[in-house]
Parts: C-alpha cells; sequence; structure tokens
C-alpha cells in the first residue's frame, strides 16, 4: 500500500508503470513448460483489491482495468469502481480519455538489425508518456526491449537523436496503423520465444506499451519479407563469383557453401542475403551453421573466409560506409575460432540442438540419438528417455488441445462437410469464396477428401475470428497456400511420413497457386494461427494447432501410435530409474 500511495503521489508513469509489472507477473504468456509457475493469477490479484476499500486500491484497480486488455476482468473492475468514491488524480479518473500522439518516429541503424519504434500518449491534464519499443529483426522481428518514458515524443526523439553517436542511424515518420501493427505482431512473436528475452523494463512495460498501442489507428501493416526466387538467388550469387572479391572462390565446393549462406539468408531473420551486420555473422557462426547444416569440418570450415569476401561484396553493392563492413569483417574474425571448434566437435543438431538450448538435455552429454528413418521423429535419447518422452507427450497433446483429447483420440474419417458460411462476416464472403475456390481445387488436384473437410474448417475459423485478415489487401492465391500449408504441416504432410495421400512438398503446394518458390506460407500464416488461438512458432518445427478438428483420419492414427510408443518409452524408463531416485 505504501508502494501504491507513493506511485500515486508521483508521476503519472509511476502508478502506471507499477499496474504494468504487476499484470506481468500474472500475465499467462509468462507461463509455459520452462516458465516458473505464478501461484496468483488475474482473478486472485483482483479478488485481493477488491478485499480492501481503500484509495491505494482504488487507484491501482484504475490503472489495471485500462491496461489489463481483458474485457472479463476490466468489467468486474469496473462494476467494483461505481461503487467507490475516493477521489484521484484528474489523469487517473479521466484515463479513458487518453489520446496518441499525432506521429510515431521509427529509430532505424544502418545494417538493419533492428527498429526503435517511437509512439506516444497525451493524459488528461496535460502529462505525455513516450514509449520506445525495440524491434530486432535477426530474430524474427520480435520485441527485445521497450521502456516507457515520462514526457513528450519530441521531447525522447530530441534526445535519442543527441544521444546517438552512429552518424548512419535515420530517424523517419511512421504510418501510426503501420507501427500498431509491427508492434503488435512483434509482442506476440517475443511471448512465444524460448527462452524468453528479459530487461530490466521488459516485459514489465508490455502491459503499458499494448495499452498505448491499441490507441493507435487499426488494419496497419505489418514487416513484410522480402521473396527471392532460387533464379534471384542464383544470379546473385554468380554476379559474387563474378566479380574481384569472389573470382578466387569460384568452384564447386565453394558454391555449395556460399549455397548454405543464402539459405540462411533468405529463410531466417529479414529476409534479405544483402544484409549483413555483427550480429547476423554471430548467429550464422556460432548457432546456425553447426546446429543445421550436417557435413564434414574441412568442407565447412572455408566459410568465414568466404563470408568475409561475400560481406565486402554485398556492403560495396549497397553503398554502406566502409567502416560499417570493417566492423562486420571484424566479428567474423573474432568468432572464427568459435566456429571452427563448434563444426569439429560432436555436437547435437535438429530437434536435439533445440531441446538443448532450452535446457531440456545437457548438449555436453554423450547422447545416443535414434531416430525413426521413415518419419525423423525424436525416439530416445540415452539417460534421457523419461524427459524425452515427457516432452513429446506434452507436444502431442498440444496438437489435439488436452489429455482428454489424446487419450480419446480416434481415427475415423471424416465425413464432407458444407462451408460453414454463418459464421463467417458477410462482408468478406466474396474474398473467402475467392480462397476457398482455390482450396477447393488443390483438394481435388493434389489432396484429398479428409483435407477438404479440414481446409474448410479451418478456413471458416479464421475468417469468423479474424475477419480483418480478409478485408486487407493481398493475393486470395497467397492466402489459400498459407491455409493449405498450415493444414499440410499440422497433418505431417510435407514430412517424410505415411500419412501423406500423395507425394507432395512445399514446393509443389507454391508451385500450384502459382508463388514463387521463395514465397514464406509461414510468415503468410502468422495472423491466421494467431487468430485461432494458436502459436505460429511450433517449439518442434511442426503447427500444434490445438484441436483433433484440424486433423485428417491418418495423421490422428499416427498420433495414435506416437502416443503409446512414448507412453511406452516413459514407463521403461521409470521402471529402470534406481528406486527412491
Amino acid at each position: 500500500m505504501q508502494q501504491v500511495w507513493t506511485a500515486l503521489r508521483g508521476e503519472p508513469l509511476d502508478l502506471l508503470g507499477l499496474a504494468s509489472s504487476m499484470l506481468t507477473l500474472i500475465d499467462p504468456r509468462e507461463q509455459g513448460p520452462f516458465r516458473p509457475t505464478r501461484e496468483l493469477d488475474r482473478a486472485g490479484l483482483v479478488d485481493s483489491l477488491i478485499e480492501i476499500e481503500r484509495i491505494e486500491t482504488t487507484a491501482l484497480l484504475t490503472a489495471l482495468r485500462a491496461l489489463c486488455g481483458e474485457e472479463l476482468m476490466a468489467t468486474r473492475m469496473r462494476r467494483e469502481l461505481a461503487q467507490r468514491s475516493h477521489p484521484l488524480p484528474a489523469w487517473l479518473a479521466g484515463l479513458d480519455d487518453a489520446t496518441p500522439a499525432k506521429r510515431v518516429v521509427v529509430m532505424t541503424d544502418p545494417l538493419g538489425d533492428g527498429d526503435n519504434v517511437m509512439i506516444g500518449v497525451d493524459l488528461p491534464g496535460g502529462a505525455q508518456i513516450t514509449a520506445v519499443v525495440y524491434i530486432e529483426h535477426n530474430l524474427g522481428s520480435l520485441v527485445k526491449d521497450a521502456f516507457v518514458l515520462p514526457g513528450a515524443l519530441d521531447e525522447v526523439l530530441e534526445h535519442m537523436e543527441r544521444l546517438s553517436e552512429d552518424p548512419d542511424v535515420t530517424f523517419a515518420a511512421l504510418d501510426p496503423a503501420d507501427a500498431r501493427a509491427r508492434i503488435t505482431e512483434a509482442i506476440g512473436i517475443a511471448a512465444m520465444t524460448v527462452p524468453p528475452f528479459e530487461t530490466d523494463t521488459w516485459p514489465a512495460a508490455r502491459p503499458l506499451v499494448e495499452w498505448m498501442t491499441a490507441m493507435l489507428p487499426a488494419d496497419g501493416r505489418g514487416y513484410e519479407r522480402p521473396e527471392w526466387s532460387e533464379r534471384e538467388v542464383q544470379a546473385l550469387a554468380d554476379r559474387f563469383f563474378a566479380a574481384t572479391l569472389g573470382a578466387s572462390f569460384d568452384n564447386a565446393l565453394h558454391r555449395e557453401m556460399l549455397g548454405h549462406v543464402l539459405w540462411f539468408a533468405t529463410g531466417y531473420g529479414p529476409g534479405d542475403p544483402l544484409r549483413w551486420s555483427s550480429i547476423a555473422v554471430e548467429i550464422l557462426l556460432l548457432d546456425w551453421l553447426p546446429r543445421k547444416i550436417a557435413d564434414t569440418a574441412q568442407r565447412l570450415a572455408v566459410i568465414p573466409a568466404l563470408l568475409g569476401a561475400f560481406v565486402r561484396f554485398c556492403h560495396a553493392e549497397r553503398g554502406l560506409r566502409p567502416g560499417l563492413t570493417d566492423e562486420v569483417l571484424a566479428t567474423i574474425v573474432e568468432y572464427e575460432p568459435d566456429y571452427l571448434d563448434a563444426i569439429a566437435a560432436p555436437r547435437l543438431q535438429g530437434p536435439a540442438a533445440l531441446l538443448a538450448r532450452m535446457g531440456a538435455l545437457d548438449p555436453d552429454a554423450e547422447a545416443e540419438m535414434l531416430f525413426d528413418p521413415d518419419n525423423l521423429d525424436l525416439v530416445y535419447f540415452e539417460d534421457d528417455g523419461v524427459v524425452i518422452a515427457d516432452l513429446m507427450l506434452g507436444q502431442l497433446r498440444r496438437a489435439v488441445g488436452s489429455e482428454v483429447a489424446l487419450e480419446n483420440l480416434d481415427d475415423l474419417p471424416l465425413t464432407d462437410e458444407p462451408f460453414a458460411w454463418a459464421v463467417v462476416p458477410t462482408d468478406v464472403h466474396d474474398r473467402v469464396r475467392e480462397v476457398l475456390a482455390l482450396t477447393e481445387a488443390c483438394c481435388t488436384d493434389l489432396l484429398d477428401d479428409q483435407y477438404r473437410t479440414v481446409i474448410r474448417r479451418l478456413l471458416a475459423d479464421i475468417a469468423a475470428a479474424d475477419p480483418a485478415i480478409f478485408r486487407r489487401n493481398g493475393r486470395a492465391e497467397t492466402a489459400a497456400a498459407a491455409i493449405c500449408w498450415i493444414v499440410g504441416s499440422a497433418n505431417s504432410l510435407f514430412d517424410r511420413s505415411p500419412v501423406r495421400p500423395k507425394v507432395t512438398y512445399v514446393k509443389d503446394l507454391y508451385a500450384y497457386f502459382g508463388l514463387k518458390p521463395t514465397f514464406s506460407a509461414s510468415q503468410r500464416a502468422q495472423p491466421m494461427l494467431r487468430a485461432i488461438g494458436v502459436d505460429p512458432y511450433g517449439r518442434f518445427g511442426s503447427q500444434e494447432l490445438g484441436s483433433p478438428r484440424y486433423l485428417t483420419a491418418s495423421c490422428r492414427a499416427h498420433l495414435i501410435s506416437l502416443r503409446d510408443r512414448y507412453r511406452a518409452l516413459r514407463a521403461e524408463g521409470l521402471s529402470d530409474a534406481p528406486a527412491g531416485g
């Protein structure tokens, strides 16, 4: 109570920051298999404040109601506050009348590692606050840090310009609607990232930033990844090897290794193969290459020198200042010894490497990895059988929604269901009909009736949950491809498994809809997955749609066999454990 009283007598940001921190502690996004369990939930917090009728709890309830972003919780607090009469500062009592600043500014570094998006809010009574949100692009355009400052946006901007020592940093106006879309998407990605990024102010400031962001206009455009076709990537490689910097590397080995580098550059981070920064180089050498590329150390050892020449070439094409290039080259030299050690040592790769990074496995343990050659399912790790079984059973539970759903899973064929037009808002019927026609044809030509029913269900659910997806400008072909990709990923269509109707690959799906091979279905699918409450970034490489209704009979049969296999593996591991262990 003393802390709230002190905040109430200070600046508006003192109380708003305190309320934001409290909401973060009970935010469901802060829970998960690798995060500590919180005993207090939202209902418990509200109950505790309602029970004590004092000006401090009234003030805190008022701030929490505005920031919580949950209508049911806000309604309960609003009902309680209507019965109280404590005198509150004008800015707090009129919090619903806060308005966004007239402009948004983005601060961007020359190598494209990230953006600082600055948004302001005018509070009743004349006080102003400004949020600075850092969106990191190398890791998927996620919020890596954010903080809120007292004062107007113009004041904060002047301070940032004065502190910036980088002559290449740019400050530019950003459309407020686009700012809202970018911040909202980046917050969603950050909330799904394991392990999460945490600073002194993030994610404590997240509810406050979300409240400020929600005041901006809707229907903006988020970050859009560039699409690079195979022909364009090959042309870039040919241009490099024909240039003076690349001529000495023009041989089969270096062309293959540059192919790996370009795969990383076009498929990860911002997707720009001409963009190279020290952070991008660090991720490539110390994480991505050792984890993703299975090859001999002798062959992989040529990459640092090749990368140095390629960075020089790319920076010259972009016309960047030589000093920036020197910084990136120095990073390559710095990390080359660690990279060479990493590729020379026995190392976990694929799912095992991801589990080790999340702390579920000891990366230095001598673990024997056995894989099912038909579907590459992770089966067993010596001395970690129970851990792996529990993790995989957890993945299966997420795929179908719950333990009960996993237990009751059946493999009955789906019947042919008509499309549920009744749940789709009428103003998007034309666009949804266009997408539906494309997916229907795809099911006839490439898939089967099981997929037709699942895709109809998914399309209707997405349109009902977030019709704005179909109000935006965009090709019907990309939406249809994304929906088919979601269903295909959830049903192991693109894996080497026995559950796909025909031999179908992602590139075949893209080609069917007339899309480039470098089209990113996962990017297009993100808002669709969020609309139905699904994590767009499945931790183990496959989508977990959280319901059997999106799964074909053959896929459900496959999940049943995996369920029984991992349960048996777990039981075997427990029976082999020493007594009392």
